[in-house]
């Protein structure tokens, strides 16, 4: 019966240390092959941490690997070119990005989403903005939120 590993590495970073080798180690495959192929999926995703699923088969030894999508905070940090978001988002802003860009992102995540729509993801895609001190196109991320609600704005 095949058992899964759950892990979020950095793209195109993963190393056999913690936290991939403890949890790998004991199903005894190869941990440079697992690290090796981690890397050469994930290095798109540099600088954002990525969930990972390693499937391993313990009879056989052989495994599968799935990457799926960094988190919304981690899209949005890459999107507006810093690492680390302000602290005080009351008083400072990170960035500012376009709509579209949001919308983008939006799409981007939607299969991961509790979101019924393409609107609802990009209302939720506003609301991580709103947390990381993010603009959208200069205004407060609220505003937005409220344009869309009202119809103002179309998505």
């Amino acid at each position: 019966m095949p058992q899964e590993v759950s892990i979020m590495v950095e793209g195109g970073k993963a190393t056999a240390g913690p936290p991939l080798g403890p949890a790998l180690g004991p199903l005894g495959i190869n941990l440079g092959l697992v690290v090796k192929e981690i890397n050469e999926k994930t290095k798109a995703f540099s600088g954002m941490q990525v969930p990972v699923k390693v499937i391993v088969d313990p009879e056989t030894k052989k495994f599968e690997i799935v990457v799926g999508k960094p988190p919304v905070s981690a899209l949005l940090k890459k999107e507006v070119g810093v690492e680390t978001a302000t602290g005080a988002v009351k008083t400072k802003v990170t960035g500012n990005l376009k709509l579209d860009q949001i919308k983008k992102i939006a799409e981007t995540k939607i299969d991961n989403m509790n979101a019924a729509s393409l609107k609802a993801a990009v209302m939720e895609v506003l609301g991580t903005c709103v947390s990381l001190g993010i603009t959208v196109d200069q205004k407060d991320p609220r505003e937005i939120q409220k344009l869309i609600k009202e119809g103002s704005i179309k998505i």
